[in-house]
């Protein structure tokens, strides 16, 4: 068993320069490969974690110049519907007023060819009259020289 314990030292004794390059290899792995990836890869994550943050960040700035862009549509929108009902409304009253002014001028026509007529009415009825005077002068003076050239025709009816 001694001799074991003897082997089993000197297996010890010999490892120890391979225990101590394997410490020194990965003290040197740690601050030459380890340190300097953990660096980078925080610097990674800080980069992307702000790069999602602004991201973020944007998508409320946009989804807040889009509702404000909705808001102004539905402005313009209603303004011009607005605008719209004006022009229509603009449109009804020329369109009344037009009506009104083309009755006022029919009714004018309408009077003064009335009153045309009524007198050319009075004109005829006094020419008629005078006309009618005139020939009922001449029915009388025919019937009476028929009667007076022919008394016995007043008697024999």
């Amino acid at each position: 068993m001694d001799q074991t314990l003897r082997q089993l030292g000197e297996l010890l004794l010999g490892a120890i320069p391979t225990v101590v390059l394997l410490l020194a290899l990965y003290g040197l792995y740690h601050v030459i490969v380890h340190k300097p990836l953990e660096a980078v890869l925080a610097e990674r994550r800080k980069l992307t974690q702000g790069a999602v943050e602004q991201a973020r960040a944007d998508i409320a700035a946009a989804a807040t110049r889009a509702s404000e862009y909705e808001t102004r549509l539905r402005e313009a929108r209603l303004a011009i519907f607005k605008t719209l009902d004006n022009r229509r409304k603009q449109a009804i009253e020329a369109r009344a007023a037009a009506v009104a002014q083309a009755r006022e001028r029919s009714l004018q026509q309408i009077a003064a060819a009335k009153a045309q007529l009524d007198q050319e009415t009075a004109a005829a009825r006094a020419t008629l009259g005078a006309a009618s005077d005139s020939i009922a002068n001449q029915i009388i003076q025919t019937v009476l020289r028929t009667v007076g050239s022919n008394p016995a025709s007043l008697g024999g009816r």
